[in-house]
């Protein structure tokens, strides 16, 4: 038969109850402050943002009126998906344009991948004892991913000329930067008995690496890349706006000259790529995962 506990007498509850009650009102004042701040960083960023409201409410109407445009056939006669020839007329250059949009992104991302993994193994503080080699290659990751892919396009541009070569490149640096950042955390958080195994066993640095450390961040190492492959395809139809390449350049052209039809239908395919792309790379993904 259960019995209660017994009360404390009154001398040694009170404090206890004092204290309880102080945690109480710290944890509320420190969620008031953060609600604070919260409402504060708001306003101010509506107010340099210069959001008006009104104004939202007033034209947001254009906004989906110009969807709206996009779905109207061009000669009239109804909605674009009444008439499919007409809504994709330039399919087979289009695809051409997105095979490329793929092959850029899928270029980008290898390379930036592979030139992710050698800066987080640089950089991790417990695989590299050298201090200046360990910030100089941190900073580097920092710089790649800080600078936006389209500026680095666009620098490219100048550089090399039109085409899939810019965009090859600025994708590769910024993924560089992005995966060094992600794999660094991989590698500062392996069991290290592996890796003092192998040095003890007289193991070279680059052995160490291959067979101690690569086996324990392979799956999140391929995870995080075949994220960064999804971000990269979305990425590689923006830097044709520069003309780096891809279906982005068709893209922008009929944005300027008001072709809503082939907006719409070029928006369409690199949805739709996307969303098989996604599908793709999450059941891989998620393989990884499991098997990690």
């Amino acid at each position: 038969m259960s019995q209660a506990l017994p009360l404390l007498p009154a001398a040694q509850l009170a404090p206890l109850l004092a204290a309880y009650a102080r945690s109480r009102r710290a944890v509320f004042w420190r969620g008031l402050l953060v609600a604070a701040c919260l409402v504060a960083g708001s306003l101010a960023s509506g107010w340099m943002a210069e959001v008006d409201l009104g104004k939202f409410g007033k034209h947001i109407g254009g906004f989906f009126s110009y969807f709206d445009r996009l779905t109207r056939l061009e000669g009239g006669g109804g909605r674009v998906w009444t008439d499919p020839g007409e809504w994709f007329w330039g399919l087979r250059p289009w695809l051409v344009q997105l095979g490329d949009t793929v092959l850029m992104a899928y270029a980008g991302t290898l390379f930036g991948a592979l030139g992710g993994f050698c800066l987080a193994v640089l950089g991790a503080a417990n695989l590299v004892q050298n201090q200046p080699l360990r910030w100089g290659a941190k900073r580097l990751a920092e710089f790649c991913r800080t600078v936006p892919d389209l500026v680095f396009a666009l620098l490219f541009v100048i550089a090399f000329g039109l085409g899939p070569l810019p965009g090859v490149m600025a994708l590769a640096i910024h993924s560089l930067g992005a995966l060094g950042k992600q794999n660094s955390e991989l590698v500062e958080n392996i069991d290290m008995k592996p890796v003092e195994g192998a040095i003890a066993a007289g193991a070279s640095w680059v052995a160490m690496v291959r067979f101690a450390v690569l086996p324990q961040i392979l799956p999140g190492f391929l995870s995080y890349s075949l994220l960064r492959f999804e971000i990269n395809v979305r990425g590689a139809a923006v830097l044709g706006f520069v003309g780096a390449g891809g279906i982005g350049q068709d893209l922008i052209e009929a944005v300027r000259k008001f072709y809503y039809n082939d907006v719409a239908a070029l928006l369409v395919l690199i949805i739709l790529t996307v969303v098989v792309i996604d599908t793709l790379t999450g059941l891989l993904r998620r393989r990884l995962l499991e098997a990690r």
